[in-house]
């Protein structure tokens, strides 16, 4: 028996707010060059995707988040997942993919999946059971791939069935082991370390195999075996872009399909260009993006000075300033957005709004015992409070919003610098916890358990310096997060579900691990001009952010534009 990826009875839906952007302005002659300025063509199956993460090392490894494909999205296009799940409508069922079935014991501590039969690996071998239960033996063995730290236990095979026992219920975790990415087990038993393996010559299932790399353009081509119809798409080109702005020109100017990239004023600087067929489609759900404070460095390990900070920092400006009023303002204190979280919220929460109090601020850290030296914030200690505020350079529009924080971070007397990094230099930081405060995003599901999960697990905790890439990057210890974690997991009922998840944002208003900003959405920009066939708020089957597991869906259902 298949069963659905969450269950109708115990999950309330979080459809969340879909933001859709209208063509407002006016035509301009920009239509008329496109393709005689190097940009694509769908007449000869091109389509040309792009992120603003800069050049890319040689590393198409599915299984690491700090790859390129994963950067730039592409390892959906070469490897696929067991089920296609829809993460802008989490009450769906998934899609059979590489499972042709799936079922739950009534605990959610044992999955058993039906493989497909018939899928072949681009090298030729075929796709087998084996080739799931190897990958999450993979995942098992090597923690620094196992992001979801999913608690496997005992995995067989028989036949073209796999079971996989757990050591607590993953009623919470399903859809992270749907997606699994699934590697052949062929050529990665002869890893030596998989958690270092840059994966050159990756081998999937998917319907394309890697053509070129260079660090700032991968080229993927359709291979002439696939288990379903071919994508109309023959060849993916990927580029990292070296930051927001040259995103945008590339996507003004058409040489850029698809992206997903912060535009302030798009409607002048991207919808103008080409009206009738430059798009941008922001859907969300329960994730959030937020002020990340590191925890376990003083003097942030001090919750009084995190709940000042959280008093004066300015939503409203951020989503005016930062995200151009694209990312809907996170009103309400237990960082649920609304009204995709209404449903959620405790009764002691619901209709309370934040609302910023700098007096407020200043007065409970006096009474707190820190002093005001002139415009500087001292400890208790009499040391002055500085922090850095750090992101990736070109991301313009945390970087901007981090201008916000630091502004509204001075009115309470806290030097707040605004730094820079590259990606790849910030993602490692914040893993490993080398930073004061970081503005990043947070996971989303069909529960806000996603995301307090992601901030407060106690399970992800690691000493600085460790890395610890599945979340809590801000080292929040508190071992009743972590309770009313394992407790909602772990609930056979929506009473003690909503006991917990009530916990669970007492904990997150008052303890304040993360300063919640604006909504975070699964959202893109695209071009019809050369493919059709789009998700859209009238035809909402995926996600569109390019870097989605359901970016293969994506691609799936794109035709020319021609006809």
């Amino acid at each position: 028996m298949r069963v659905q990826s969450r269950s109708r009875r115990t999950l309330a839906v979080a459809t969340g707010v879909v933001l859709s952007l209208s063509l407002l302005a006016a035509c301009s002659d920009a239509n008329s060059n496109r393709n005689n300025n190097g940009g694509s063509s769908g007449g000869n199956g091109v389509l040309t995707v792009g992120m603003p993460n800069g050049p890319q090392a040689n590393n198409s490894n599915p299984l690491l988040e700090t790859s390129a494909s994963a950067s730039l999205g592409y390892r959906a296009m070469i490897y696929e997942p067991l089920v296609m799940t829809n993460g802008i409508a989490p009450e769906e069922e998934g899609k059979p993919w590489l499972a042709e079935q799936w079922s739950w014991n009534e605990d959610f501590t044992e999955l058993v999946l039906t493989v497909r039969e018939g899928p072949t690996w681009s090298d030729g071998e075929e796709f087998t059971a084996e080739d799931v239960a190897f990958t999450f033996q993979l995942l098992k063995d090597h923690a620094g791939l196992n992001a979801g730290a999913i608690p496997f236990e005992e995995i067989t095979q028989e036949g073209n069935t796999v079971t996989v026992t757990f050591s607590s219920s993953q009623f919470v975790n399903q859809v992270k082991i749907y997606q699994t990415y699934i590697v052949p087990e062929h050529i990665w038993s002869q890893v030596d370390n998989p958690e270092t393996y840059e994966d050159q010559e990756p081998v999937g299932t998917g319907p394309y195999t890697l053509k070129t790399f260079t660090p700032q353009t991968i080229t993927l081509t359709r291979r002439d075996e696939y288990w379903q119809d071919l994508p109309e798409v023959e060849e993916l080109r990927y580029t990292g872009y070296n930051d927001n702005n040259a995103a945008t020109t590339a996507l003004a100017n058409g040489e850029l399909e698809w992206s997903y990239v912060f535009i302030p004023n798009f409607e002048d600087v991207y919808l103008s260009h080409d009206p009738d067929n430059f798009n941008l489609w922001f859907p969300t759900g329960l994730g959030i993006h937020g002020l990340w404070i590191n925890t376990e460095r003083e003097p942030f390990d001090d919750v009084v000075l995190r709940q000042a900070m959280n008093m004066v920092i300015d939503r409203q400006a951020i989503h005016e300033q930062g995200h151009a009023g694209a990312f809907p303002v996170v009103e309400s204190p237990t960082g649920l957005p609304l009204p995709a979280g209404e449903a959620f919220l405790a009764p002691e929460y619901q209709g309370v709004v934040h609302e910023r109090d700098v007096e407020g601020a200043r007065a409970l850290l006096e009474e707190n015992g820190y002093t005001f030296d002139g415009d500087a914030l001292l400890t208790p200690e009499g040391e002055p409070v500085t922090m850095s505020l750090v992101d990736p350079a070109g991301w313009s529009d945390y970087l901007t919003s981090l201008s916000v924080i630091s502004d509204n971070l001075a009115e309470i007397g806290i030097e707040a610098s605004v730094e820079t990094a590259t990606v790849d230099g910030w993602r490692n930081s914040v893993d490993a916890g080398g930073f004061d405060a970081t503005l990043h995003w947070t996971n989303g599901g069909a529960t806000p358990y996603d995301t307090y999960q992601h901030v407060m697990d106690d399970a992800l905790l690691q000493p600085i310096g460790e890395a610890s890439p599945g979340g809590n990057f801000g080292r929040f210890n508190s071992p009743e997060a972590g309770d009313a974690l394992r407790e909602y997991a772990n609930a056979t009922d929506d009473e003690a579900r909503t006991e917990a998840l009530n916990e669970l944002q007492r904990i997150f208003v008052e303890e304040v691990p993360m300063i919640p900003t604006v909504a975070s959405p699964v959202g893109a920009e695209y071009s019809t001009q050369n493919w059709v066939g789009w998700p859209s708020e009238e035809d909402p089957y995926a996600p569109p952010q390019p870097t989605q597991r359901n970016a293969l869906e994506v691609v799936l259902n794109l035709e020319p534009a021609d006809g």
